[in-house]
């Protein structure tokens, strides 16, 4: 009789199994059939973000993310185009974007009612209310070779120093980092995002330095290589890549405060699959999804993950000292004043 009912109770067991295990399979793929569609930076970023982001989300759920790389200007205008019938599920842009984003009435708010792990957000970082996730920092800083340049550059204002006659280079006038270079160089020198006219002086006087205006990363990335300069304004992971390459480049962390851009994932108004977006954001902030890529290039991070000692040498905020000199920046002013900016920097430089 014992035998009896311990055969009965170990095959009833294994009946339940053999009946749980395909509902648990099939509530893990929930997903299962669907393709987010984002737009992409391209090459290394996109590839941080497929595995730390989209790899793990179709092992859990069988979902499957697209990335279709291009130019984020141009990915908008698309968007905007097809407001009816949207190209992307996901948007991804940076602080500038998220302007025009808000203002077209093209991306959904996100709380942590749908994302739970908004919560980590460090405080500051959101610059937008409930409107997209960030989950990298960019920041715009002097970096030089040590092996060239003594004493150490120490702020933005150093790209006029006299010794760097003819070896430095500065981001092209059009581009954001070219920008919130000059709210460095008149936060440094008494303006403000008011009056900048302190720094288009120190742009003056920084003329004879300046050798290039870098049109693109890769050719900023290409002048340091060939030691053609050996100081200038350029982006924190940028300046990784170059150490990366066997360069002596140093970051420079300037006292006064350092201006970077985040970047954000948005879910767009009237995607089909709003429940998988919103997966995607969670993932993105979780900490394989948020750490992936600073792994990748050393770009900062947003919420309070844990950083792995490799990565807390390399990131330019990996503390809460260095945190807080991570500058506000009112995006819609410096964007009002992006044409006149450009125009002015444009008859420094180039007089």
């Amino acid at each position: 009789m014992i035998k009896r009912r311990t055969f009965l109770k170990v095959a009833a067991t294994a009946t339940a199994g053999a009946l749980a295990a395909p509902y648990v399979h099939a509530e893990s793929k929930k997903f299962s059939g669907i393709t987010l569609r984002v737009n992409g930076y391209g090459g290394l970023y996109d590839e941080a973000l497929k595995k730390s982001v989209a790899a793990p989300l179709e092992e859990r759920y069988g979902l499957k993310v697209q990335f279709i790389a291009g130019t984020t200007s141009a990915d908008f205008v698309k968007l905007i185009a097809n407001r009816d019938n949207p190209p992307y599920d996901l948007f991804m842009g940076d602080s500038p974007n998220m302007v025009e984003l808000t203002k077209a009435g093209m991306i959904e708010e996100i709380r942590a009612s749908e994302v739970p792990n908004v919560k980590r957000i460090l405080p500051d970082f959101r610059e937008f209310g409930h409107y997209g996730v960030p989950f990298s920092v960019a920041s715009v800083i002097p970096v030089y070779n040590s092996k060239y340049i003594k004493p150490p550059i120490a702020s933005y204002s150093d790209i006029a120093r006299p010794d760097l006659v003819g070896r430095a280079v500065v981001m092209a006038p059009a581009t954001y980092g070219s920008l919130l270079t000059l709210l460095g160089l008149a936060d440094e020198n008494g303006g403000s995002i008011e009056n900048v006219e302190p720094a288009f002086k120190i742009m003056s006087a920084a003329k004879t330095n300046i050798v290039a205006l870098a049109q693109t990363n890769v050719a900023e990335i290409q002048m340091f290589q060939n030691e053609e300069v050996y100081a200038g304004i350029f982006w924190d992971g940028r300046a990784h890549e170059l150490r990366t390459k066997g360069l002596p480049i140093v970051t420079v962390v300037p006292p006064k405060g350092v201006y970077s851009v985040t970047t954000y994932i948005n879910v767009v108004k009237g995607n089909k699959y709003p429940e998988a977006a919103y997966a995607y954001a969670e993932q993105l902030l979780s900490d394989e999804g948020v750490l992936g890529v600073p792994r990748a290039l050393r770009y900062g991070v947003t919420t309070d993950v844990t950083l792995p000692e490799e990565l807390r040498r390399d990131l330019l905020f990996n503390s809460q000292g260095r945190i807080a000199l991570k500058k506000k920046v009112d995006w819609e002013k410096l964007i009002a004043n992006r044409s006149a900016w450009t125009e002015e920097l444009n008859k420094i430089i180039r007089s």
